[in-house]
């Protein structure tokens, strides 16, 4: 088995290629020790929960094993979302979870994603935070003693139950009757949505609704927008009011509005940031490196506070926990709560959407707009030389953008009084990707050619 699925947020590759069946039940019985280890105890509860893709029941099989192998009590939430696998973690007092899933990956992929329950809050298992001790101790196979004596038990109220808290949140009786179209791409957030418009007056119109891990449509990953053009083509044929976008495992999700325009996943987080704010002044919003005027700008507008982060969704829940922020939002489509134990919430996004449109008195088209203070590039991926890497052309540009100001947080981020730029590494590719952001079109979009030609004359070429 190779060394490479374990990522700075998960353990995550190509089944078949990059691990099999045997190296599933040592994952799974690596992580059990580690958490056991964390969390200084031998009796531990741990929720699981798994996606539609194809080789999911081979590797839930697995987990089992390793489950009743280490003594542990195993609670089986059955095919479900992240969101929800985490949502069941912190809600009924586990001692953390494993989520069987490849996020927005291609079918071909799997692995799981890992959490701890601390008290009222939930830490994610990434880099920094216990995957290179679990790395280290499946590759020494120093697991805890097997006992043999673990157990299966099951819970089928989660997504019930994380619906009518995501509801709770919201003015319920202020939700207007709008017709929404939805693209789950065959992928498992049509289980929250389905329940939750089961519990609202709505009109839905649901595109690639039925779960299926070969995923016949389109890929599963909103943040491709050409994976949106179904959709958006869907909302103006219908006259819908909006539409709704998740991921494959329901963790992040995109929004178009009326007239099938994507809308900045910044823009949301300064929607939902706003809303919350105005009934909790003074909390602290986080936002990711790539782009930050957007957010930067509304939150000052109400005195409040924005903190920083890396880019990732185990970093981002790091750095609201270490922050005590209320709210997070990435550039990605990921969005964090504190009371989520400061995971995502997919479905309390779409809730505060919900009541924030009905509250409006004006379309979304307009809704958003007011908020687009800076402009975004959209992400461009660069392919380096084998003989160059990313850190260099990230110390030359520093070099030739001196006069700004310089950030080392997440790759090379530049400010300056009316742009910005953020180059950085991907943590799941061998790319460098680039975000440029200014107070208007025509610079953000001159900036973003100054920046492409000069990273492809220092070895880069776009994907």
């Amino acid at each position: 088995m190779t060394d490479k699925i374990f990522k700075p947020y998960d353990i995550r590759g190509v089944y078949g290629v990059d691990f099999n069946e045997k190296d599933f039940f040592k994952i799974i019985k690596s992580v059990i020790t580690y958490i056991k280890s964390f969390l200084k105890k031998e009796k531990i509860t741990l929720a699981f929960g798994y996606d539609i893709r194809l080789s999911s029941p081979p590797l839930v099989s697995q987990a089992k094993r390793a489950i009743i192998d280490q003594g542990v009590i195993g609670v089986d939430i059955g095919l479900t979302t992240t969101p929800s696998f985490y949502f069941a973690s912190l809600r009924y007092g586990y001692d953390g979870g494993m989520m069987i899933t490849a996020s927005h990956n291609p079918k071909e992929h799997n692995g799981v994603k890992m959490v701890i329950r601390d008290g009222h809050k939930l830490i994610k298992i990434g880099a920094g935070s216990g995957i290179e001790k679990i790395k280290e101790i499946f590759f020494s196979e120093s697991f805890s003693t097997s006992t043999n004596d673990g157990r299966i038990i099951e819970n089928k109220s989660v997504i019930r139950n994380e619906v009518e808290e995501a509801l709770s949140k919201i003015n319920q009786k202020s939700l207007k009757k709008f017709k929404v179209v939805t693209d789950t791409a065959n992928g498992m957030a049509i289980l929250y949505l389905r329940e939750f418009f089961n519990r609202i007056k709505v009109e839905p119109v649901m595109m690639f609704a039925e779960l299926d891990g070969n995923f016949p449509n389109h890929e599963g990953n909103p943040l491709k927008f050409e994976n949106l053009r179904w959709l958006q083509q869907r909302v103006i044929q219908e006259k819908a009011d909006f539409g709704i976008a998740p991921d494959a495992d329901g963790d992040r999700v995109f929004f178009v509005d009326e007239k099938g325009e994507i809308i900045p996943a910044t823009i949301i987080t300064c929607l939902i940031a706003k809303k919350i704010l105005e009934k909790k002044p003074n909390e602290t919003i986080v936002v990711d490196i790539r782009y930050t005027r957007n957010v930067t700008n509304l939150v000052k507008s109400l005195n409040a506070k924005l903190s920083l982060t890396k880019v990732g969704h185990a970093f981002i829940s790091k750095k609201l926990d270490e922050v005590n922020g209320i709210f997070a939002g990435e550039s990605s489509g990921h969005f964090f709560f504190r009371d989520t134990g400061f995971a995502e919430s997919s479905i309390s996004v779409i809730a505060y959407i919900f009541e924030i449109l009905s509250q409006a008195k004006k379309p979304l088209s307009k809704l958003w707009r007011q908020y687009y203070t800076s402009f975004e590039s959209g992400e461009t991926n660069f392919k380096l030389e084998k003989n160059i890497t990313g850190k260099e052309v990230m110390e030359k540009l520093a070099v030739e953008f001196s006069d700004g100001q310089i950030n080392w947080l997440d790759g090379l981020s530049v400010d300056y009084p009316n742009w910005r730029f953020n180059l950085r590494a991907s943590n799941t590719e061998p790319l460098i990707r680039l975000n440029v952001e200014a107070d208007n079109h025509q610079i953000m979009r001159e900036k973003t050619s100054l920046l492409k030609n000069k990273i492809i004359s220092l070895g880069g070429e776009i994907e």
